[in-house]
């Protein structure tokens, strides 16, 4: 019984598009909710790069937005497990900051992990 149950739990949970994560995101950027979240995240030299998984700025929500544009499908269907080499070389052909790629790929990651 209690494996029927976790069978049924893991066959109903379906992960979001690495696309659909990035629209969740894009919602609050430079919103005042965002910029609220963001103030509140703020390191003592003005930075808040983990409260982007919350309210990314516009610009980042933009490098975002041409990163994703250029990974492959099968990048793209296994974007939760991609390989610290495979991020660091999708923002290199997509000329974004490496690390702000690097923990939207993580936060999708942890997304699609967690136990609901």
């Amino acid at each position: 019984m209690v494996e029927t149950r976790r069978e049924n739990k893991t066959a109903i949970k379906q992960n979001i598009s690495i696309e659909q994560y990035l629209e969740k995101l894009a919602r609050f950027a430079d919103s005042e909710y965002g910029n609220m979240i963001r103030s509140q995240f703020k390191d003592i030299e003005g930075g808040s790069e983990l409260a982007m998984l919350a309210a990314p700025s516009t610009e980042e929500l933009e490098q975002l937005k041409k990163a994703v544009a250029i990974m492959t499908p099968d990048e793209k269907e296994k974007a939760d497990s991609l390989t610290d080499e495979q991020v660091q070389r999708i923002a290199s052909d997509a000329q974004v900051d490496h690390a702000i790629f690097a923990i939207f790929i993580n936060g999708y990651a942890l997304h699609c992990k967690r136990v609901s």
